[in-house]
């Protein structure tokens, strides 16, 4: 079990890769290992190009060594037509012989049908290794299906003694404060281009006119979506779901935020909290679920934490 680990972990890593750029698909990565030695490995690039299963097994110098190898992957190969032909009629034809897998894949055109394929050819099929892990990477995709709506992300900064900015007005003359250093902003920046949209209300938009994109970070600009209060969130998240938005987050202003936690309709928070004291203001939010992790910034800290209800 611990080989078994070792190579689903170098799965793992090679998913990451594909990270901002595979949704809606899942982060898939792949390792092929011949008598102890990786042969060849791959990792899902970009929705719409080829898959992990494919890309590792194309790797590998001497196909014949296939015949008597171990395909590993994070998630269960797909056994239907897609936007590309399924990854379990490429491992029954190079004759794998035993494939080792992470987690099911709940996609109702996989969900066991891609393990009783391979088990039908008379592939060995492991199941559930790192599982816990493979279902955090894919944590977004899991959402998606089994939820129906976007892996929410709530985002916002805030003083140390709990204000995210002083109280203003559109055309007061004021500026938004700044409670972000030139480290934290880059954090953010690399958390929007992982995710698919990021979200405002229509006040905030208004009045801090912020640009929502990733200059300070390399990838792809999340979806701009301005809330208008009058929208049920559970019926925007539908929305977004039926367009295949996998992943939202929500970055202000305080009413927004609040609403998101009070229908419980979240799944991470990440808070930064700056040394800077305003005394009075806009109240923060406080959130209500478990915390994960702090991270100190320079001179701020960010905590994260998940929704415990869901955890």
């Amino acid at each position: 079990m611990v080989w078994e680990e070792k190579y689903m972990y170098r799965c793992l890593q090679l998913a990451t890769y594909g990270k901002g750029f595979t949704a809606p698909n899942p982060l898939v990565g792949v390792v092929i290992v011949h008598q102890g030695k990786i042969i060849g490995e791959g990792f899902h690039r970009k929705y719409g190009e080829a898959h992990a299963e494919v890309l590792a097994i194309a790797s590998v110098a001497n196909k014949n060594f296939l015949k008597d190898a171990t395909l590993y992957v994070n998630l269960e190969p797909c056994a239907h037509y897609g936007k590309t032909p399924p990854c379990t009629e490429l491992i029954i034809k190079e004759q794998i012989p035993r494939v080792v897998i992470g987690q099911i894949d709940p996609y109702p055109e996989v969900a066991g049908r891609g393990i009783n394929t391979l088990r039908e050819a008379g592939i060995e099929v492991v199941c559930g290794v790192l599982e816990a892990d493979c279902k955090k990477l894919n944590k977004r995709f899991l959402t998606y299906i089994q939820k129906k709506r976007p892996y929410i992300i709530l985002k916002w900064a805030q003083s140390s003694d709990g204000f995210m900015d002083y109280l203003r007005e559109e055309n007061d003359g004021q500026k938004p404060v700044r409670f972000s250093n030139a480290f934290t902003q880059t954090l953010v920046h690399k958390l929007r281009a992982n995710e698919a949209a990021i979200m405002v209300g229509k006040r905030t938009a208004l009045l801090d006119k912020p640009l929502l994109n990733v200059r300070y970070w390399n990838g792809n600009d999340p979806l701009k979506i301005i809330a208008h209060d009058r929208i049920p969130l559970k019926e925007l998240m539908a929305t977004l779901y039926d367009r295949k938005i996998q992943s939202l987050i929500v970055e202000g202003g305080a009413t927004l935020l609040r609403s998101f936690l009070d229908e419980d309709l979240w799944d991470e928070t990440h808070i930064e909290i700056s040394p800077l004291v305003l005394g009075k203001g806009l109240a923060a939010p406080v959130p209500k679920g478990q915390l994960q992790s702090v991270q100190k910034c320079e001179n701020s800290l960010n905590f994260y934490y998940n929704n415990a209800a869901k955890t």
